[in-house]
């Protein structure tokens, strides 16, 4: 934070204060009211377009500036306060002025936060009037983000401009001792929101094992009892979802067990006010299909009164002691579309998901998925960024051109570049429908018309298919194209401000390099914004393109005939029809699709092992061979470095020895991986001198490899550096991209 004073005019003082940052939304406004009563100082307040703006007069000036920045509300996140001396107006009395509205600026959006002590213990005061009122929120919590229609953060610009506020409501408003005092979401039982449904019908139809669609705040979920195997299992079958893991919610960190085992610091992560869901040990009494072949569960904590209501309303009914602790909460969306946030389109798309479908009148104006998250590496990390976190910007270090970055094809973000700070969107999803494209689209006009910014350029991939590449190439900008795992690197050195000469080492799922092959597993070495690849994985066969990455059998047959045993493949895959004759065509045919990727290791493991032979959604086989892992194995023979090149095939021979169980081959597999990629990088360290190795990509969120490879590259002088801010997988990729391009511009490059 920083201060700037200008001098004018002598005579009695009075200072024009301009405060930026995250400051609307957050109880700003009463908090600078109650500091100039406090310090007997006249003059108002305002929130305008560039955040916040006070003018104060009188003696105690110095004390109400450094309280100023000492004091800042819970919510709020100051970057600047920028001082100014004006000509005294000798006027009594201070004032919150109403809000001036002249165009695009530079204030920030807050994001949606749990709900606080105080409004909870509201919540269950029956003397109080906001007693059980599954809207009740003040300035220090509730929704931010999700109900803004524009800055800055005034009533009349959110999605509460649809409720007058009724006399008491309007009384705690203009009141400065009360904590709704300017509290724009303010609302109670006379005049604000309500559910279509009563909070005991809801309850009644959980514990009867039905399955219930609920308006939240950044969309609607789907909901059912986490103990019960039938429900859990109904919820799969109507979803579509036959294996991907649920979250579940439990009512509070008290009653986390049996379900989980989690440490401080995920107990930490799981009671921050943006109440991500937190991956921790599973413990037992949940449904077996809740997380099935995973050893990690997700949990979250209540993050909107309404949670509460519905576990205080639990506890009383027939299987109370167990439904009030352990709740399914998945995002209610048709497959592989946008989550739902229309009250007329949940009646019409989610009447064959639930059994009941409860709505409330208050809009939803800004989509937001809950947000996901893991410690790896002693440290939150993140596997989707969105509801709690958007649209908080992350701090590049220094100033820049403005850039737009349009992410990747699958778990899709856009990030857009104002001054030192880089705006990364919540997560819109894969860009595989129409109803995403949409979405997507919509949020990045959103977001340019917010930031009030006029990009020089736009970051997308290399790929040429990609929907997001398209969108690109239609904003009639300089488009740079960004090879996909320099994007994945470039994303962790931009969060950490590394600016020297890098190592860096993406691994990933997939990614087109500047070959046109199939990449995901590189060395490179970065310097002046750039990345180059001096290394990669020893690449295999992978038949059938893309299908392989769905059908992990694919790699492992790969993996048979790279080896010389083809002829055993038959035999070992012999559920898959195809098996022979691939392993012909993959003989005799020299020229077909090769992949360096990682992450297709991982699933030609998982194939040789019998662990999956098959997924149904995108890192399934990767997953649950973590999963199997209890202390990881070396085998001291099975990789082979050769002109950086990194190769494991005596690591995939190994697993195909008779009587290796799943469980020792998945030890072998991490801890062999972890030796080779040490050695790998080590000898490069060695080469070029350099400490800093950036490790970026998807394979990253896998906490036994990211944890196992940062320790041992510490053990041997080097220092690691994770993605933190944003996830290591493709959520990410547009910081990245945004990073490169600024760096492209400031150096006088051409796209």
């Amino acid at each position: 934070m920083s201060t700037e004073v200008a001098n004018n005019p002598a005579g009695p003082e009075r200072r024009r204060v301009r405060v930026r940052g995250a400051v609307q939304g957050v109880g700003f406004r009463p908090f600078v009211y109650g500091l100039a009563e406090r310090y007997g100082l006249s003059g108002f307040v305002l929130n305008d377009q560039d955040g916040v703006l006070a003018e104060i007069e009188g003696d105690g000036g110095d004390l109400f500036l450094s309280a100023l920045r000492r004091e800042r509300p819970a919510l709020a996140r100051i970057e600047t306060v920028v001082v100014t001396r004006v000509p005294a107006l000798g006027r009594r009395g201070f004032a919150i002025r109403e809000s001036l509205t002249a165009g695009p600026g530079v204030a920030l959006g807050v994001p949606d936060a749990a709900t606080c002590q105080s409004c909870l213990e509201d919540l269950f005061d029956p003397a109080c009037r906001f007693h059980l009122y599954p809207f009740v929120t003040c300035t220090d919590c509730g929704p931010r983000f999700t109900i803004t229609r524009r800055t800055p953060y005034d009533r009349a610009n959110t999605a509460m401009s649809d409720f007058e506020l009724c006399d008491p409501s309007a009384a705690d408003y203009a009141d400065p001792a009360s904590r709704r005092f300017h509290a724009e979401a303010i609302a109670c039982p006379a005049c604000g929101p309500r559910l279509s449904h009563p909070v005991e019908e809801i309850a009644a139809a959980l514990d009867d094992g039905r399955i219930v669609a609920l308006k939240g705040i950044g969309g609607f979920h789907l909901l059912c009892d986490a103990t019960d195997e039938v429900a859990v299992s109904l919820l799969r079958e109507r979803k579509r979802r036959p294996a991907r893991p649920f979250a579940i919610m439990v009512g509070g960190e008290t009653v986390l067990s049996p379900f989980a085992r989690s440490t401080p610091g995920e107990r930490e992560l799981l009671s921050r006010s943006a109440r991500p869901i937190v991956l921790v040990c599973k413990g037992y009494g949940l449904a077996t299909s809740i997380a099935p072949g995973l050893g990690r569960v997700g949990v979250m904590l209540p993050s909107a009164p309404v949670h509460h209501l519905l576990f205080h309303a639990l506890s009383s009914m027939r299987r109370g002691e167990k439904m009030s602790r352990a709740l399914v909460v998945t995002s209610a969306n048709i497959a592989g579309e946008p989550l739902v946030i229309d009250n007329d389109a949940a009646m019409k798309d989610l009447s064959f998901l639930a059994d009941l479908i409860v709505t409330h009148d208050r809009s939803i104006l800004q989509r937001a998925d809950d947000s996901v998250m893991a410690v790896i590496d002693g440290a939150p990390a993140f596997i989707r960024r969105g509801r709690g976190f958007a649209p908080e910007p992350i701090d590049l270090g220094e100033d820049g051109p403005a850039v737009v970055a349009v992410g990747a094809h699958l778990k899709a973000t856009i990030c857009i570049t104002r001054g030192r700070e880089a705006f990364v969107s919540q997560h819109l999803g894969d860009l595989n429908t129409a109803q995403t494209v949409q979405f997507y689209q919509h949020t990045l006009s959103r977001l340019l018309t917010e930031l009030g910014v006029k990009p020089q350029l736009v970051a997308c991939d290399l790929h040429p298919d990609y929907r997001s590449t398209l969108v690109a190439e239609g904003l009639g900008l300089p488009v740079l194209r960004v090879q996909h795992h320099a994007a994945h690197l470039a994303t962790v050195a931009a969060e950490h401000h590394l600016r020297e000469p890098l190592i860096g080492v993406a691994l990933d799922g997939h990614g087109y390099g500047t070959d046109g092959a199939a990449w995901g597993g590189e060395l490179m070495h970065g310097e002046g914004g750039q990345w180059r690849r001096v290394g990669a994985l020893v690449p295999l066969a992978m038949p059938g393109g893309d299908r392989a990455a769905r059908e992990p059998w694919r790699m492992g047959l790969a993996a048979m005939v790279a080896l010389g045993r083809g002829g055993e493949a038959a035999d070992r895959l012999y559920r898959h029809p195809l098996a022979a004759s691939l392993v012909e065509r993959v003989s005799a045919d020299a020229s077909g699709p090769l992949t360096t990727s990682m992450g297709r290791l991982f699933d030609a493991a998982a194939a040789l092992l019998g662990v999956c032979e098959e997924q149904s959604y995108e890192g399934q086989a990767a997953m649950e061979l973590e999963a199997l892992v209890g202390v990881p194995e070396v085998l001291s023979d099975g990789f082979r470095i050769n002109q950086n090149r990194l190769d494991f095939k005596p690591l995939l021979g190994a697993l195909l020895q008779p009587g290796l169980g799943a469980r020792q081959g998945a030890a072998l597999l991490h801890g062999t991986v972890t030796a080779g990629l040490t050695e790998w990088i080590v000898q490069y360290a060695e080469h070029t001198g350099q400490k800093n190795v950036v490790l970026g990509g998807g394979c990253f969120i896998n906490r036994v490899l990211a944890e196992g490879l940062a320790h041992a590259l510490r053990g041997r002088g080097l220092v690691p550096w994770l993605a933190r801010a944003v996830p290591a997988n493709d959520g990410g990729i547009s910081l990245g991209q945004a990073a490169m391009g600024r760096a492209h511009l400031i150096a006088g490059r051409r796209p």
